[in-house]
């Protein structure tokens, strides 16, 4: 038998130009930066129970060589793939391979831009999305994964 994890592992990645949060269009993304970000769901995880971890990259790649990197040390995946999310078919391929639940979050509701933002290329694939609650988006995406994890634990 496989023993669980002291503390089940959820994964944030942050996709390109979040690095910048708090300096760029903080009109439209808010005045948090990624640490505040950062910190808040590391917090938010000892709270619950769960071991947060962060990355953050500008490159396609990167984030898809860290998606595969978790596919067996980790229970759950919060991703904001930034522009990425309505170009990316190789991030979507690589959200397939896992075999844990995934949600989408943006800072803001794409569905309120301009219409290319409209589409995710990420939705189709993720468990679910949350779009337009700025930085609570992230936390409200780790209460349920934290659920999720807890209640796997019980079987």
């Amino acid at each position: 038998m496989e023993l669980l994890p002291e503390k089940h592992a959820i994964l944030v990645i942050h996709g390109p130009n979040l690095n910048m949060l708090g300096k760029r269009e903080p009109e439209v993304y808010g005045k948090a930066t990624l640490d505040d970000i950062n910190t808040a769901l590391k917090e938010t995880g000892n709270r619950l129970g769960v071991r947060v971890e962060a990355f953050q990259s500008n490159h396609e790649g990167a984030i898809v060589e860290k998606i595969q990197e978790i596919m067996n040390s980790h229970q759950g995946l919060i991703i904001n793939p930034g522009a990425y999310t309505h170009t990316s078919v190789a991030i979507r391929d690589a959200l397939l391979l896992l075999n844990f639940p995934v949600v989408e979050v943006h800072l803001s509701n794409i569905y309120k831009r301009e219409p290319f933002r409209h589409h995710s290329m990420i939705a189709g694939v993720a468990t679910g999305q949350i779009s337009g609650l700025g930085s609570d988006g992230y936390i409200l995406a780790l209460e349920y994964l934290a659920r999720r994890c807890q209640a796997i634990a019980q079987f």
